[in-house]
């Protein structure tokens, strides 16, 4: 009988053999200098989690209807055990993700990391910036009251007005020449479906890129002259 792993991984490690796959992931070398500025990519990534997790939950009782979507909203805070905690926890996580991804967008730009041999990983990380921003604007309508509602106008007017192709963009995202009931379902399915995919896609193959050529250790400081 073959004898039993100790350690990491006991009973899947002997059955599986995860410790080669893993050990990239959990046993690299952490440049000098790396501080908590260092952290803000898996806080984003943390919120991202939490955000699906809880986005499932409300979308449980959530209707993507005109008629019914404010009413669900009430239904998720009166009356589902726990919604209103729930969609708390939804909310400020959003928040929360585009305020992380910016900092470490800017973390990374004043450390210099965007450079050679990772230009590739800054392109991606520009994307899921984008990818981010999409996903919040498409969640803030989704309450379907006046706030969203207005907000929602300005925004698409505001991207209408790029030159070519903003028009194009702004009926095919709203459904018609204005916000209306064909607006609400489209940035539903975006907001839980092909945002979060995206996202998800782009967020493992960037965490790829960062295991494959390491962290970028932070900028040499110059010694004061004497």
């Amino acid at each position: 009988m073959k004898a039993s792993r100790n350690g990491r991984g006991g009973w899947l490690e002997e059955r599986l053999d995860l410790r080669p796959l893993l050990s990239p992931l959990f046993d690299r070398k952490i440049p000098a200098g790396v501080g908590w500025f260092y952290t803000l990519g898996s806080a984003t990534l943390l919120t991202f989690v939490i955000l699906a997790v809880t986005g499932i939950f409300l979308s449980m009782n959530y209707s993507p209807s005109p008629d019914h979507a404010w009413d669900s909203i009430q239904y998720i805070d009166d009356q589902v055990p726990l919604g209103s905690l729930i969609r708390g926890i939804h909310h400020w996580s959003a928040a929360a993700m585009v305020l992380l991804v910016f900092l470490h967008m800017l973390r990374v730009y004043f450390m210099g990391a965007y450079k050679y041999p990772r230009e590739l990983t800054w392109v991606v990380g520009v994307f899921l910036l984008l990818l981010v921003m999409g996903s919040g604007f498409t969640g803030y309508l989704l309450p379907w009251d006046q706030k969203a509602y207005w907000a929602t106008t300005v925004g698409t007017r505001i991207a209408g007005a790029v030159p070519l192709i903003g028009e194009f963009v702004r009926k095919t995202l709203i459904g018609g020449p204005e916000v209306g009931p064909a607006t609400l379902p489209r940035f539903y399915a975006l907001h839980m479906l092909a945002l979060p995919i995206l996202i998800a896609l782009l967020s493992g193959f960037h965490l790829f890129m960062v295991i494959r050529q390491g962290i970028s250790a932070p900028p040499k400081r110059k010694e004061p002259s004497s």
